[in-house]
């Protein structure tokens, strides 16, 4: 990578300034990118299995394990039993946007930009992120619920069974050709190895407090403050 003269922000093939203006998508990972923390790893605290479950998630965001689907589903599998309401005290008490978050969006929005959130997280958590932010398209997976109580398992959506990589970069395809704009003009943000394929797509990658593998290959990597960074590279 290139250095930038600003410390803790990295280019790759970039020349600033760009404008918000010649982006019309802006695609966000949720969990550690839009918001501080790794949902299932606090959802499986509340039945004493965060270390087991957050060491998974490490290898799977690494790149370490390349079946992210399998990856998934070991660590909700470790889930069952946990009742619902331990999810509502992760939204309530743990999670939070992470610095930034809300100026980017927002500074996105007025530049008349879509904005999308896409995650191999859990609706719980990006259906209440989506109305907070008033963002335009989500895209997540659904945890299976009985009783009031999480079954272990996930639940199959229309569009296929787990938002992973691949389901990623095709939302982010989907999204730019619904709209009618080449994915040359989208702008697609995370920081784990499954977010590496729709950034691969993107007219701009973004890493923020990334994986190192992703920190690599994105064209702007954010490595220190928050996330309105990015308008230091792309003006609104």
């Amino acid at each position: 990578m290139i250095a930038n003269p600003a410390p803790g922000l990295t280019l790759r093939g970039v020349t600033p300034p760009l404008a918000l203006s010649q982006f019309g998508l802006i695609a966000f990972d949720m969990d550690s990118t839009l918001i501080n923390i790794e949902c299932v790893d606090e959802i499986a605290d509340a039945v004493g299995r965060k270390a087991q479950v957050a060491a998974i998630t490490e290898a799977a965001m690494r790149g370490e394990i390349t079946d992210y689907k399998d990856s998934l589903r070991r660590r909700v599998a470790l889930l069952e039993g946990v009742p619902v309401s331990a999810l509502e005290t992760v939204y309530a008490e743990r999670l939070q946007l992470n610095p930034g978050a809300e100026t980017l969006v927002r500074a996105c929005q007025r530049a008349g930009l879509k904005t999308l959130l896409v995650s191999g997280g859990f609706t719980f958590f990006t259906e209440r992120i989506r109305d907070r932010l008033q963002l335009d398209y989500t895209r997540s997976n659904v945890l299976g619920i009985e009783h009031g109580r999480l079954t272990g398992r996930l639940v199959d959506q229309t569009w296929g069974d787990i938002c992973d990589g691949a389901e990623k970069r095709r939302m982010l395809l989907e999204t730019c050709a619904g709209l009618g704009l080449a994915p040359q003009r989208s702008i697609a943000i995370g920081d784990g190895a499954n977010d590496l394929p729709m950034m691969g797509e993107a007219g701009l990658s973004v890493a923020y407090h990334a994986k190192p593998k992703v920190r690599e290959q994105a064209m702007v990597s954010i490595e220190s403050g928050g996330l309105d960074r990015l308008l230091e590279v792309v003006l609104p």
